[in-house]
């Protein structure tokens, strides 16, 4: 086993509730019955929620010399540190952008990045496969969420299949618009309208 698996197996390990817990030492009926893995959930930040000055403290040029490290390809990133200290990367597990919002979703609020033991979701990918309950505590949301994204994922996957296939189905001499006649005109079928 690879350092990179004992980190996971130990985040793992720490994020599963203590049954003593479970059995009810303060906790509502609700925190029992709750699948959730961690107490603290993620945390949202609205774009439109931001003060002026931190607008404004976001426009200002960023130093270039911050990115020269930072690794372009998966192949210079694979031998990196761990956990992975650039959290502008898409993969990065710490925080999410939504592309049509721009709100930034903090995955783990109550950990700063150094404190990930699994920070890349590349790393989770190369490890192979997973369980739904792993890639909830990995992610910091249930089990149940991680089976509605995998749903939705795998629906886009054969709308894209589907949509490839129609793509290259062999076009009819009726129906192409190179044959110079639309709709059947010029055909010996008459209209009955």
């Amino acid at each position: 086993m690879s350092l990179r698996d004992t980190t996971r197996d130990e985040f793992l390990e720490q994020s599963v509730v203590t049954s003593s817990v479970q059995e009810g030492e303060g906790l509502t009926r609700e925190q029992r019955r709750s699948r959730r893995k961690r107490a603290v959930r993620a945390r949202t930040i609205s774009v439109k929620r931001l003060s002026k000055k931190d607008l404004a403290r976001s426009r200002e040029p960023i130093d270039g010399a911050l990115f020269t490290d930072r690794p372009v390809e998966r192949s210079k990133c694979v031998a990196g540190p761990r956990p992975c200290p650039y959290v502008g990367c898409r993969y990065h597990l710490y925080l999410d952008v939504s592309r049509r919002t721009g709100s930034i979703k903090l995955n783990f609020p109550d950990l700063e990045v150094w404190e990930l033991a699994v920070s890349c979701a590349l790393d989770v990918a190369d490890d192979g496969a997973a369980t739904l309950e792993d890639v909830g505590a990995i992610m910091n949301v249930t089990r149940e969420r991680i089976r509605q994204l995998e749903i939705d994922a795998l629906a886009r996957l054969a709308m894209l299949r589907d949509m490839r296939e129609l793509r290259d189905l062999p076009e009819t001499e009726e129906s192409s618009p190179r044959s110079g006649r639309r709709n059947g005109a010029g055909s010996s079928k008459k209209s009955l309208y």
